[in-house]
């Protein structure tokens, strides 16, 4: 029995030690670890780096509105023995002449018109630049939105560590009672034995929390993007916003949302790619243009060297008479990919609204939850003080007991689930409506 005890003991020195260490540790304030997260990231910076990439493709010379001008420089060399026969009947032999032709200049392509393309190719670059940002925004409000619902679950956890220490308080009581009324033979020691169940219950209820709480430390500093062993303490309030309002979330979705935008763009961009692919039923019109130095040396020609240099200028032009029937697969397929966008933009539409619908409901159903399950945990405390104090003379079993201290214990967790259960939808209404705000 002693042993039981110390063992008790023991596992109760070592769960609480991380609640010590908590309190002792640094407060990690919400608005501190969003910040942190902002700051450090490893997501948020590869959207800001894409986002970066995609702003820099914004330009006209990437669209092809610009000319292409290039410095050109090419020299041959080669060696040859010559046998020449003239009409006079005499033989001229050359050997080992040395040839060498040299050429570098500097020549200009520009496509001036291609059917409209280019003007196509500049708007999808902006289009696929807002993409960037609304990818962007939303890496940031899906960051923010863990780290706010992981903050919170340190909380509640924190709260149901707190209430577990105390059902142990009040499960030694019971068994320092029981063996207070075993020494004067007032119970059997059947009573001792099932407070002393009860206490290494609670105890190791205590020691699976307090390692359920500190594996989530580890997740938020994951998140954060630090040292996983970095101790920190949290606040010990849930402040939930109960005045938010289904159709105001329904609206503000339809302008915000990332998702319905992201569907938004994916539809214009498959309008563009069709106006690219009706360009090429236009004809490709170019300007060629180039300044030219050519140095020849041709010791068994007519012309032992010769040397050139002069500018140089043309127009091309080049269209589609028929491919094989491919242009207008192209834009078939094309016109079905727009189709397939505004289908995909209404799924996406009907996604959304279904998911605020249902996170709307778990938002309610936890402010209810809130309002009943608080006005229980005061009735279920009241009633096992009580029941300690009949416990105490002797007018209850320990069975009874036992079912006010675990009804009390329930309420708790009930009152701390429903609080974390409706923040969580609360965060998740603001993420989806990109309206998450931390002040």
């Amino acid at each position: 029995m002693k042993f039981n005890k110390i063992l008790c003991l023991i596992f109760c020195a070592a769960a609480l030690t991380t609640g010590v260490r908590a309190q002792n540790a640094p407060l990690l304030t919400l608005k501190d670890a969003v910040e942190i997260a902002l700051a450090n990231n490893y997501n948020i910076k590869l959207s800001q780096n894409n986002k970066t990439i995609a702003g820099n493709n914004v330009t006209i010379g990437n669209a092809g509105f610009l000319p292409v001008v290039t410095g050109d420089a090419a020299t041959t060399n080669g060696i040859q023995t010559t046998r020449q026969t003239r009409t006079d009947g005499t033989v001229n032999n050359i050997n080992n002449a040395h040839n060498s032709n040299n050429n570098y200049g500097v020549n200009l392509n520009w496509t001036i018109f291609d059917g409209f393309n280019m003007f196509a190719n500049y708007d999808q670059l902006k289009q696929l630049d807002k993409l960037g940002a609304i990818r962007l925004q939303d890496t940031i409000q899906t960051t923010v939105a863990n780290v706010i619902n992981t903050y919170y679950n340190l909380i509640s956890q924190n709260q149901q560590i707190k209430a577990l220490v105390g059902a142990i308080e009040i499960s030694r009581t019971q068994l320092r009672y029981s063996n207070d009324k075993f020494n004067v033979g007032r119970v059997s020691k059947l009573d001792v034995y099932n407070a002393q169940v009860a206490l290494n219950t609670d105890t190791a209820s205590l020691i699976t929390q307090v390692q359920q709480f500190r594996t989530t430390k580890i997740q938020l500093n994951q998140l954060l993007v630090r040292d996983l062993q970095t101790d920190f303490s949290v606040g010990d309030t849930i402040m939930i916003d109960d005045k938010l309002i289904l159709g105001d979330i329904l609206g503000k979705a339809q302008s915000q949302n990332p998702d319905i935008l992201a569907a938004q763009i994916n539809r214009r961009l498959a309008e563009i790619n069709l106006r690219q692919i009706k360009s090429t039923r236009y004809p490709q019109i170019g300007v060629t243009s180039g300044y030219v130095f050519t140095n020849s040396s041709t010791p068994a020609g007519f012309t032992l060297r010769q040397n050139n240099k002069g500018f140089n200028y043309g127009l091309t032009a080049t269209i589609n008479i028929f491919d094989g029937l491919n242009q207008w697969r192209r834009e078939r397929n094309a016109k079905l990919q727009i189709n397939n966008a505004e289908l995909q933009a209404k799924q996406t539409r009907l996604n959304v609204e279904a998911d605020i619908n249902n996170f709307y409901v778990a938002y309610l159903a936890g402010l209810d939850l809130i309002r009943f399950s608080q006005s229980n945990v005061e009735l279920t405390r009241k009633t096992l003080a009580i029941s300690l104090e009949k416990y105490k003379i002797g007018n209850i079993t320990p069975l009874e007991i036992r079912t006010a201290q675990r009804d009390y214990l329930n309420a708790q967790s009930v009152f701390f689930s429903a609080q974390y259960q409706s923040k969580m939808a609360e965060v998740t209404l603001k993420q989806i409506t990109n309206s998450i705000n931390i002040q």
